[in-house]
């Protein structure tokens, strides 16, 4: 059976005041993926659904491929072949657990410099563009909830500190070079929470990072995992935090603590050659800054590497995203060893923490993030969620400054899910 999908155009004046694509995300059925704010905004939101699928194993990267290029032999356009369909991804951390999932909304609304394009394969939708915007809009100033409850989520704290204690001594003995340990905390609400409301607080506090909302996660994340757009690729890689201070002096003294601290240095390098390594066997010309920079967020800094090359193939957005996946800026190395201690140490399902979201179109373009400073629906009421964050141990590290980092980290969402 064929779907026909129509595309329409909006100018940005036929738009309200203040237009955002995150008053557009609904409670269900919704996804998004946003970055900047104002006029600079840049993103797509997906509502409803004409297919989805469920993949795991190592091989759910492929067979999600797989699986959306034959959706596309199903789908034509109203003026020909069809090329603006978009599929959000969203994958589990480890093979052996949790699903991945792949979706294919039934309405695009993509962000342009000029205003919005709508592709839809519904005709009433088609045929009344803005009535349906105005229908979806989502009443995102404010939410349900007043109050947040929070807790230990798959450990206690002091649990989870004896755990980094046990990795930096199998470090210190050689037995690996890095390892990335993550904690979960629940928040529980007093009454369901806006996502639409969620997600322009994450958006306004962190427009250089990358929204999102695929299938009960939510989060901003500042790492680019991978991008394709034609033959340029491009990864933004972080490893090596510190925290942010309100001071201006203080946060610049911080800013160079962190440029110079060997820990931090040496934990940004490992990233910095698992993503180049993999990389430069699908580019040439990758250019890798010999050092990195320092990427100041609302509550957080990191070291950080752009990372750029001409594709040589080609190899899809979302296959390059499986090749890339696990980098050690997540799971540390070497990889195997680094995998076999998280699974370990941490004794929990990561889910889709730390693994990479984002979307695909026909063209084999696409953005993926990490799914970091996130969060995942536990209910269908919107009431409970979980909250993770991570934190790269290696030589060095103490349980202490690790435990300060993961707050910082955490902060992202406790303060977007706070009243």
């Amino acid at each position: 059976m064929t779907t026909i999908v129509y595309t329409r155009e909006i100018a940005l004046s036929q738009l309200w005041t203040d237009f955002s694509l995150c008053d557009l995300v609904g409670e269900a059925g919704t996804t998004a993926w946003i970055s900047g704010v104002g006029g600079e905004q840049r993103g797509v939101v997906g509502v409803g659904e004409i297919a989805r699928e469920n993949f795991t194993g190592r091989e759910r990267f492929s067979r999600a491929q797989r699986w959306w290029s034959d959706v596309l032999q199903t789908v034509s356009h109203e003026g020909g072949h069809d090329q603006s369909l978009t599929a959000f991804m969203s994958f589990s951390f480890s093979p052996d657990q949790s699903d991945s999932v792949v979706v294919v909304p039934e309405t695009l609304i993509r962000r342009v410099s000029e205003g919005i394009v709508i592709t839809t394969a519904q005709q009433l939708v088609a045929a009344n563009p803005m009535e349906f915007l105005e229908t979806i809009r989502a009443h995102t100033s404010a939410s349900q909830h007043t109050s947040v409850q929070w807790r230990d989520g798959s450990h206690a704290l002091s649990t989870w500190q004896a755990r980094v204690s046990d990795a930096v001594g199998r470090i210190e003995s050689g037995a690996l070079d890095k390892v990335v340990l993550a904690r979960s905390i629940i928040g529980e609400c007093d009454a369901p929470v806006n996502i639409g409301w969620v997600l322009h607080r994450l958006n306004s506090a962190y427009p250089s990072c990358w929204t999102f909302f695929v299938d009960g996660w939510l989060g901003a994340t500042p790492e680019l995992l991978v991008s394709r757009t034609g033959d340029i690729v491009h990864s933004r890689v972080l490893a090596g935090t510190m925290k942010r201070s309100t001071d201006q002096f203080l946060d610049g003294d911080l800013a160079a603590q962190l440029r110079d601290s060997a820990k931090d240095l040496a934990e940004h390098e490992y990233a910095v050659r698992s993503v180049a390594d993999v990389l430069s066997a699908h580019c040439t010309d990758l250019a890798v800054p010999a050092e990195p920079s320092i990427l100041q967020l609302a509550n957080v800094q990191h070291l950080a590497t752009d990372v750029q090359g001409s594709l040589a193939d080609d190899v899809p957005a979302v296959a390059l995203a499986g090749s890339l996946h696990p980098t050690a800026a997540v799971c540390g190395t070497p990889t195997e060893r680094a995998a076999a201690l998280i699974t370990e140490l941490e004794a929990m399902d990561r889910q889709r923490y730390a693994a990479p979201i984002g979307w695909s179109d026909a063209k084999g373009d696409g953005e993926y993030g990490i799914a970091l400073r996130c969060a995942h629906i536990r209910d269908e009421s919107r009431t409970s969620f979980e909250l993770f964050a991570g934190c790269g141990i290696v030589a060095g590290s103490t349980p202490e400054s690790e435990r300060v980092e993961s707050e910082a980290k955490l902060q992202a969402m406790r303060r977007a899910l706070t009243p």
